[in-house]
């Protein structure tokens, strides 16, 4: 028999471990309660198979907890903006062949190198970066242009389409714009867009993905989304054909736009030739001996084979504690061995980026990344963004050093390590408000004026209660934005058009009819089935967002659900904020993760996400004026915590 001090202690043991995990249970409960303003989400998912319960009863979703919607302010009634949003603001895009001075960028955000007189004022930098394109960009001469070059010496793989071997680009005049089928085709070098992601799509890939097709020079431009095949070897497959909200995408993977790439951590990595990639330091006096397979040590984990090409070689060890923040190190080497561009997943991008990445003929630099916020040190880089040149004595030289430091890195080790070496002047730093314009507000570093919008918190973009941002127009001197009546509003859930029809793509996120559609079929609404009779969707298919179609909601019109829209009834009522008000004139906006929040309605989030929307629905334009001419897209979900 077991003693009863023994029994005492296993008892309070495992009370006090019941205890820690109620309270821990409390404090996650009322955090996420704070973040979202429901605990939906915690309590069980709503799937769009779950969606649409007894409209007579005023309530939305199948299974408990059900959602109430209030008739008169809800999704599906309340309007986009109480303003008239100017959607081309950004005028027509560069010429295809246009390029940046980063020097000059630089100097007129930061001011002197010694004294960094504008580095904190970032509302004046934005304003330049906006309304004074015509001096840090310029067109080339015809003979120094990207698109007269040879595409056979490209720094891109397949910049030409055909795997570099035309022996010239399509002029301007000739390219072949985009269609819902074709990518059309560019005059000039395709340039790589880089992502890196684990783990089955959310709503930050699919906003990344959407706002990369909204701003970028599409037929000049590749999106590659590199997935982890080290952490899963079916990554690719999973999200081709197992990954519900992926699913969208597929027409634009097979029109050529996105292309899903495998990521395995290489074991060796290729080093340019005809320079000397132990930087001079030798590191061995004498090179050793060739190997049984003609291999020479000619420095600290440099290898020459028996061509003479000379390769980056990790040990095993090395490959056995490959990093934990994986996509710091993919970076350097997806931007080393390809060029391009790589941007984290939590960017969202504003404007065009091809006239920061074209090699610029009179300064000859296309490889940048950012400060790290208001940090006055040369060697304080954020790389969320950043360019390097393909192959390059530089990228050659930061993958070199990161593996030296024990597979370290992380922008500022990187970053300070080649301003120790005197290499960080070709790594050109831009200033915040080129790629996340409220950091420096964020760590009260801020002097002048604050921005447009004035943001203080990475948490404010997701809210769209009344007076949730305060003073957020406290720096417009624009003009005021033309009101629009209630009642008139773009319809954000019409669905997208008809070509979901001829690819046989989901109408929903589930692939497949919706209950709504089901119910009206059977003829049953609006009376709900039995709880019993309802489909079970698959696990793999639940979903934190649901869809609706026009049909589904014109049946909840019908049935009451849908009444007068009255604004005094509305949580998250309307106002005026649009697109072309968000940061104008930086590249893009870093949400700097919060993975587990949601836009609410009418948020700034909310707002782009109805502007990218009417886009793909053909009935707006993009910043530069253009309208979709690709496949269709699934318009963005509703997230039920915000009914």
């Amino acid at each position: 028999m077991a003693e009863p001090g023994l029994v005492r202690n296993i008892v309070s043991l495992l009370r006090n471990l019941f205890l820690a995990t109620a309270v821990y249970a409390i404090i996650y409960a009322l955090f996420y309660l704070f973040q979202t303003g429901s605990l939906n989400g915690i309590i069980r998912p709503v799937a769009p198979s779950q969606a649409l319960s007894p409209p007579s009863s005023g309530i939305f979703g199948g299974h408990n907890p059900r959602i109430t919607l209030n008739p008169h302010a809800n999704w599906f009634n309340r309007p986009e903006s109480l303003v008239i949003a100017k959607d081309d603001y950004l005028g027509p895009r560069p010429h295809v062949d246009t390029v940046a001075d980063l020097p000059l960028l630089v100097e007129s955000c930061r001011g002197s190198l010694a004294g960094l007189e504008k580095m904190r004022n970032v509302f004046d930098c934005i304003s330049y970066l906006a309304n004074s394109e015509e001096e840090y960009y310029s067109l080339p001469e015809p003979n120094l242009r990207a698109s007269n070059q040879d595409p056979r010496k490209a720094e891109y793989m397949n910049a030409d389409g055909h795997g570099n071997t035309l022996e010239h680009y399509d002029s301007p005049a000739s390219a072949l714009p985009p269609s819902i089928f074709s990518l059309g085709t560019c005059a000039g070098p395709v340039v790589p867009y880089h992502m890196y992601w684990t783990g089955p799509a959310t709503w930050r890939v699919e906003i990344f993905i959407k706002s990369y097709l909204y701003t970028q020079n599409l037929p000049c431009s590749r999106l590659w989304l590199w997935l982890d095949c080290d952490r899963n070897k079916q990554a690719v497959d999973d999200m081709l054909h197992r990954d519900p909200l992926f699913r969208r995408f597929i027409p634009l993977v097979e029109r050529g736009d996105i292309t899903l790439k495998e990521w395995r951590f290489p074991s060796r990595i290729p080093l340019p030739k005809d320079i000397d990639n132990t930087d001079g330091l030798g590191y061995y006096k004498n090179p050793g001996k060739p190997s049984l397979k003609g291999e020479t040590v000619v420095g600290d984990g440099i290898v020459r084979d028996a061509s003479g090409q000379e390769w980056l070689a990790l040990t095993q060890k090395q490959m056995s504690f490959l990093p934990v923040a994986v996509s710091d190190a993919f970076r350097f080497v997806a931007l080393h061995l390809h060029g391009g561009v790589y941007c984290d997943t939590d960017i969202l991008m504003l404007r065009d980026m091809r006239p920061l990445l074209l090699p610029n003929p009179k300064t000859g630099q296309h490889s940048f990344a950012e400060r790290w916020a208001a940090h006055a040190h040369e060697g304080d880089y954020n790389t969320a963004v950043m360019s390097l040149t393909a192959n390059s004595s530089l990228s050659s030289y930061l993958l070199r050093g990161g593996v030296r430091m024990g597979l370290n890195f992380h922008p500022r080790v990187i970053g300070r390590m080649a301003w120790k070496d005197g290499r960080n002047h070709e790594f050109v730093m831009l200033e915040t408000a080129a790629f996340d314009p409220i950091w420096t507000e964020f760590n009260w570093d801020r002097e002048g004026r604050c921005t447009v919008p004035c943001i203080r918190d990475y948490g404010v973009a997701f809210k769209g209660r009344v007076d949730s941002i305060r003073d957020e127009w406290e720096s417009y001197d624009g003009p005021r934005l033309e009101e629009i009546g209630l009642t008139t509003h773009h319809q954000r859930t019409s669905s997208p058009r008809s070509l979901f029809k001829i690819r046989g793509a989901p109408r929903n996120r589930l692939g497949r009819d919706s209950e709504m559609q089901r119910r009206m079929t059977a003829g049953n609404v609006p009376n709900a089935p039995d709880e019993q009779h309802w489909p079970k969707p698959a696990p793999a298919e639940v979903l934190h967002s649901l869809s609706t179609t026009s049909e589904e909601i014109d049946e909840l019109r019908r049935a009451g659900l849908i009444a007068d829209y009255r604004v005094e009834e509305d949580h998250y009522p309307p106002n005026n904020r649009t697109l072309q008000n968000f940061f104008r004139g930086s590249w893009s906006y870093h949400i700097h993760n919060q993975w587990a929040k949601h836009p609410e309605p009418s948020s700034w989030f909310d707002v782009i996400e109805h502007t990218q929307d009417g886009f793909f629905r053909g009935e707006r334009t993009n910043p530069y004026g253009e309208r979709w001419e690709g496949p269709a897209i699934e318009p963005y979900g509703w997230w039920p915590e915000f009914a």
